[in-house]
């Protein structure tokens, strides 16, 4: 007899965690049940199934994993409940920013190419960039789960990924500095 957890390919990711779709989540509930599905879904339980149990099992597993890091992820996660709200971040072809947002990030790469190989003044830009990121997730979290507004949201997720590539940018001279 073959048996492979009752886990929807087709489910999104926040009914695979049977959670409710909204930005704000617990995250040591969303850990908790992660766990629990992969509990139910690793593809090592199931090492004496049939070949087709085993692949079904690996898809599970990776379904589990990839809603999870999803989930956990505020960016992305705001960016998913966005598309599945019918609004997509377009990232790629959509780089309308407001005027001001596109003068800090300016400055910000300014700043950051004047701070080359002084870490107090990197630290100093990291900071800066964790509270542009703070505001902007909470904008974010207003606009999915009180206004629900995805359009104003997917506007959000895209300020947070220009805001994310700074910072990736920061910490890689932070760790040159070191």
């Amino acid at each position: 007899m073959s048996w492979v957890s009752p886990i929807s390919l087709q489910a999104n990711d926040f009914e695979l965690f049977d959670l409710p779709a909204r930005f704000e989540l617990d995250s040591l509930e969303l850990a908790k049940r992660w766990k629990a599905l992969q509990a139910l879904t690793h593809p090592d339980k199931f090492v004496s199934s049939t070949g087709a149990d085993q692949r079904l099992a690996m898809q599970r597993s990776v379904r589990v994993n990839e809603a999870y890091q999803r989930l956990r992820t505020p960016t992305l996660r705001a960016g998913y409940l966005c598309e599945l709200r019918g609004v997509s971040i377009d990232a790629e072809r959509n780089t309308a920013m407001p005027h001001a947002f596109l003068v800090q990030q300016m400055q910000l790469r300014e700043d950051l190419d004047d701070a080359l190989g002084n870490p107090t003044a990197l630290q100093q830009l990291a900071d800066v960039a964790l509270t542009a990121k703070k505001e902007w997730l909470n904008k974010v979290a207003t606009a999915l789960d009180i206004d629900n507004d995805a359009a104003a949201a997917a506007s959000g997720v895209r300020a947070l990924m220009f805001i994310e590539r700074v910072t990736k940018d920061i910490n890689q001279q932070l760790d040159d500095a070191a």
